[in-house]
């Protein structure tokens, strides 16, 4: 199993165009089964998408956990179509056109820099049984920034019932959001799949390796960090200069945090693929870093291979 994870920036990115492509060219090279983005937007103003066209490139409606058959009460989310310029739809269009057609689903979180429905998208090669999201944050406040969701994904492979979840997570010292808070709700959500395979994909906004933060706090959760896991892998550098939310940040200010594992020359390693079981992982390798392909976001990729067919049921959870 090949997995890919990346916090896209999406529209937000200079020269936009240009890196939508460059990174449907990387998938389509590398071919993964499952794909994680996260702050994947679109314009508020942009035409809807009409269902034909969305069920065309393998759309998957999504509802949030536990309310199924509800619409999400008094939220402007709950209403917001998928629009022309959404990322996670124009990809789907480009990778189907590369011939290599996804099924993906998407939600919108919260309004992104005053003008985008921001949310998270995952994509996946093999049919999907399910899908569903649930709030990471207290905060159900559309109009809120730091409003954020767990965009969960179940698929079946080789027989083995595995659940994806592209996350992308607060701040540690958040006064309003704290990453331990979110995480709190995540695991509490989590206890109901402990029988499944489970990988929790995407940016977690906190320095691998950081002492009393949230990399800590995951991993004596029982998750096992995949980087760690890799027969193979390289420095696992994700952002590697100053980047939105980080700007007054220490680690960005006067060079890596001291003592974290994930901090190397000017980068830190703040982008995941965690899973809840032991499984063989034959390398984890940083993608779009300028290195191992062009630059396509503030943040690069991770990919990872792993066995999970090969997994012997051993975790902590």
């Amino acid at each position: 199993m090949k997995l890919i994870t990346l916090n896209t920036h999406s529209l937000v990115e200079p020269d936009y165009e240009n890196k939508l492509k460059l990174f449907a060219e990387a998938v389509l090279r590398e071919r993964p089964d499952v794909v994680a983005l996260q702050e994947v937007n679109q314009s508020m103003g942009e035409p809807a998408v009409g269902q034909e066209r969305l069920g065309a490139l393998g759309f998957v409606e999504c509802r949030e956990r536990g309310n199924e058959s509800k619409v999400e009460a008094g939220a402007r989310g709950a209403v917001i179509p998928v629009r022309a310029d959404n990322h996670a739809y124009r990809l789907a269009g480009l990778l189907a056109e590369g011939g290599a057609p996804y099924f993906w689903t998407w939600v919108p979180a919260k309004i992104g820099y005053g003008r985008y429905d921001e949310g998270t998208a995952l994509f996946s090669r093999l049919p999907v049984a399910q899908t569903g999201w649930i709030y990471l944050t207290g905060s159900r406040d559309y109009k809120n920034w730091k409003t954020r969701k767990a965009l969960e994904m179940i698929l079946d492979f080789h027989g083995k019932r595995c659940r994806f979840f592209s996350l992308h997570m607060g701040w540690w010292k958040d006064g309003d959001e704290p990453f331990a808070g979110q995480w709190e709700r995540l695991s509490g959500y989590l206890k109901n799949a402990s029988g499944d395979l489970c990988f929790l994909m995407g940016d977690f906004n906190s320095p691998a390796g950081m002492q009393g933060e949230g990399w800590q706090l995951v991993s004596g959760s029982g998750w096992l960090d995949t980087y760690g896991l890799a027969a193979a892998k390289d420095n696992g550098v994700t952002v590697g200069g100053v980047i939105d939310g980080w700007r007054d940040s220490p680690q960005n200010a006067d060079g890596p945090a001291p003592g974290a594992e994930g901090a190397h020359e000017n980068g830190m390693r703040i982008d995941y693929i965690w899973v809840n079981r032991e499984i063989p992982v034959l390398r984890s390798q940083v993608i779009c870093n300028g290195i191992n392909g062009p630059v396509v976001s503030d943040h690069y990729g991770v990919m990872i291979e792993c066995e999970p067919e090969k997994c012997p049921g051993r975790g902590r959870l």
